[in-house]
C-alpha cells in the first residue's frame, strides 16, 4: 500500500507518521511531504504554488492530507491561497481508486453565526481558517470521485501521556496568555463546552482511517473528534491550567499567577472592547484580540456530537 501524508512536520501530520510507522499492519512505503524539509527523507513540495516531483507521481494508495495554515487571523484571499489550493493540487495526484483521508476541523460542522462575525467575506463563518476548513470539505467532496474520510477535531493540544505535541500553537496562546499577565479576564461563559482533542486521538483516528476498508465513493465518511457531552468546560479548563502552572512555577520559586476572571461575551463586547480599543497598548490590544478569539470556541452552548 502506498501511501502519501502531506504537512508530515506539522502538529497532526508528526504524530500520523508516528503511529502509521508504529503499525506492523501497514504495508508498503510510506512518503512524507512537507513545505519545509528537515531532512532528505521528507520530499518539499509547495503545492497550490508550484508542480509536484517526480517522485510523487504514480498512483497512491492512499492520500491523508493534514496540510494547512491554522492562522485565525488570515483574509480569504490568503486562506483560498494557504489550504484551499494546495488541496486542489494535492487532490490531482489522486486517481478514482485512491482513498483520501483529509483532516478538517469539528467546527465546520457547528452553529453558524448569526450575522457576520467579520464582514461577508466568511459567509458567517468564525474566521479565514474556519472558511478555508468548510471550502476544502466541499472541494474534496466535489473534485475527488474516488473513497474519501473526513477527519473533523476539534482544538488540538498535546498528548495524552506526556504532553508532546510538534508546535506549541492554538490553545497555547491562553497559557502564555496567563504566564506573560495578558489575560487579564478571560472572555466567555465559565459553563460552555471546551472541545479540546489530545494529538494522539485525533491521530488515531487519522491512522484508523488509512488502515480501514475505503468507503464507498457514493458516501464520504466523516468522523468527528470530540468530547460530547463529556468535554471540558471553560472553568474547568482555566482552572487546570492555572493549578498546573502554579505548581510548576511552586517548584521553581516562582510566584503563583492569579487565575483572572470571566467576563461574558455579550459585556465584553458592549463595554470592556470599547474601553480597550481606547486605552490599551498597541502590544495589548493586539493581545486581546487575539484572546477574544477564543471566545467562540470555549464556550459553546452545545457540544460537538462525537462520532
Amino acid at each position: 500500500m502506498r501511501t502519501l501524508v502531506t504537512g508530515a512536520t506539522g502538529v497532526v501530520g508528526t504524530e500520523v507518521v508516528d503511529r502509521l510507522r508504529a503499525d506492523p499492519a501497514r504495508p508498503g512505503p510510506l512518503t512524507r511531504v512537507a513545505r519545509r524539509a528537515p531532512d532528505a527523507a521528507v520530499t518539499t513540495w509547495n503545492s497550490g504554488t508550484e508542480p509536484p516531483s517526480p517522485d510523487l507521481s504514480g498512483h497512491w494508495d492512499v492520500i491523508v492530507h493534514t496540510a494547512a495554515s491554522t492562522r485565525w487571523t488570515m483574509s480569504r484571499v490568503e486562506a483560498q491561497t494557504a489550504n484551499v489550493e494546495p488541496l486542489r493540487a494535492v487532490l490531482a495526484l489522486a486517481d478514482r481508486d485512491t482513498h483520501v483521508v483529509h483532516v478538517s476541523t469539528a467546527y465546520v460542522g457547528g452553529v453558524r453565526a448569526q450575522e457576520d462575525l467579520r464582514g461577508p467575506e466568511f459567509e458567517g463563518y468564525r474566521n479565514g481558517y474556519e472558511w478555508s476548513r468548510a471550502a476544502c470539505e466541499s472541494l474534496a467532496r466535489e473534485e475527488h470521485d474516488g473513497p474519501l474520510t473526513i477527519v473533523r477535531p476539534p482544538l488540538i493540544v498535546g498528548r495524552r501521556d506526556d504532553g508532546r505535541i510538534a508546535r506549541f500553537s492554538g490553545p497555547y496562546t491562553i497559557v502564555h496568555a496567563l504566564v506573560s499577565g495578558l489575560a487579564a479576564v478571560v472572555v466567555g461563559d465559565p459553563d460552555g463546552y471546551a472541545e479540546i482533542s489530545p494529538v494522539d486521538d485525533v491521530a488515531e483516528a487519522v491512522a484508523s482511517a488509512v488502515l480501514a476498508a475505503p468507503p464507498p465513493p457514493a458516501a464520504p465518511h466523516v468522523e468527528v473528534i470530540a468530547g460530547g457531552g463529556g468535554s471540558l468546560r471553560l472553568s474547568a479548563m482555566i482552572d487546570i491550567a492555572c493549578r498546573t502552572l502554579n505548581e510548576f512555577r511552586a517548584r521553581h520559586g516562582a510566584a503563583p499567577i492569579e487565575q483572572p476572571p470571566f467576563v461574558p461575551t455579550s459585556t465584553w463586547n458592549r463595554f470592556f472592547l470599547p474601553l480597550a480599543n481606547q486605552y490599551l497598548s498597541p502590544f495589548q490590544h493586539h493581545a486581546v484580540q487575539l484572546l477574544a478569539m477564543f471566545q467562540s470556541y470555549t464556550s459553546m452552548s452545545t457540544p460537538f456530537e462525537p462520532t
